[in-house]
Parts: C-alpha cells; sequence; structure tokens
C-alpha cells in the first residue's frame, strides 16, 4: 500500500525544484552568488534524482512529464537571464537558450493538440544539453565568486554550439514524426 504512494516523490521533488528558482534568482540579484550557487546546485541534483527514481522504480507519470521539464526550464531560463542581466552571460547565449526551448515547446504543443500526440520524450542530445547547460551556469558561478577563475571566451561558443546542435536533431526529429503522425492520420 505505502509503495503506491512512493510514485509521487519524483514529481514532489520537481515541485521543490521549482520553490528553489526563485531564492536561487534573487540571491543573484542581491548579489549573493555563493548562495545562489549552493541551491542551484543542489535544483540541479534534484533533477538527476528526480529522473534516476522514475526509471529506476518505474514511477513515471503524467504529471511528472509535465513537472521535470517545467522545473528545467524555470531553473535553467531564469539563471541564465538573471545573470545576463547582471553582465555575466552574452546575449547570444541568452537568445540560443531561449528559442531552443521555445522552438521545442512550440513543437510539442503542435504535435499534441493537432494529432493527439503523447508528451514528447527528451532525446539523448537533449539531456546532455542540459548537463552542458548546468555545468556552464556553474563555471559562470565560480567566475563571479573567484575573480581569478578567468573562463576562455570558447566556453560561450561551445555552450551555443551544443544548444545549436541540440535545437537542430530536436527540429529534425519534430519535423520527422510530424510527417509521420500526419501521413498515419490521413
Amino acid at each position: 500500500m505505502m509503495k503506491g504512494y512512493l510514485i509521487f516523490i519524483p514529481n514532489m521533488l520537481s515541485l521543490i525544484r521549482i520553490g528553489m528558482v526563485y531564492p536561487i534568482l534573487l540571491w543573484i540579484a542581491n548579489e549573493e552568488f555563493l548562495n545562489a550557487l549552493a541551491l542551484f546546485i543542489v535544483a540541479s541534483l534534484s533533477d538527476a534524482l528526480d529522473g534516476f527514481l522514475a526509471r529506476r522504480y518505474n514511477w513515471h507519470t503524467s504529471l511528472g512529464k509535465l513537472l521535470d521539464p517545467i522545473a528545467d526550464k524555470a531553473l535553467l531560463i531564469g539563471t541564465i537571464i538573471i545573470l545576463w542581466i547582471s553582465g555575466n552571460i552574452p546575449l547570444v547565449v541568452v537568445i540560443l537558450f531561449l528559442l531552443r526551448d521555445a522552438l521545442i515547446l512550440i513543437g510539442a504543443a503542435f504535435q499534441m493538440t493537432v494529432y493527439e500526440a503523447s508528451t514528447p520524450s527528451p532525446n539523448f542530445l537533449g539531456k546532455v544539453t542540459t548537463i552542458s547547460q548546468i555545468i556552464y551556469l556553474v563555471l559562470i558561478f565560480s567566475q563571479i565568486i573567484i575573480p581569478e577563475v578567468m573562463l576562455p571566451e570558447l566556453i560561450h561558443y561551445l555552450i551555443s554550439a551544443i544548444t545549436i546542435l541540440s535545437l537542430i536533431v530536436y527540429a529534425k526529429e519534430w519535423i520527422n514524426s510530424t510527417i509521420s503522425l500526419h501521413n498515419a492520420k490521413t
């Protein structure tokens, strides 16, 4: 009986991660970067933990398929925007993060609405991109906290390239999937 209630743990972790976003953004705005970094790392680890639990114990739920990406996007997009506002991230990186996520959301919404498809699952490169973006933001925090840490300009190009590649792969999958769904419907 108790085992049935445990399936909610990954969803609870996603809700807690969403709750962590505001303090992280507030601390960044108040230049309390060490606190923001610590909570950002905890939030990022909660993402890994909820995914592990869902896969390991088969605790997948329809709510989790929506909550987890919302929590991820709130954390990453909120953090990158406020770090850009504070002058720590180039605008082009912010635009690429936002563009990728907006186009993925539009593609998923289109398929789910027009073809009544299920919630799309992230692909391997999407997961690699999320991990890369988390590492990128941790490195940006590190550079802010420890001024002696000088990140090469190349890091911005690298995260941009990974984000663009992920967008291209998602777009290709979305187009192929849409064609298949359309052909199946007609």
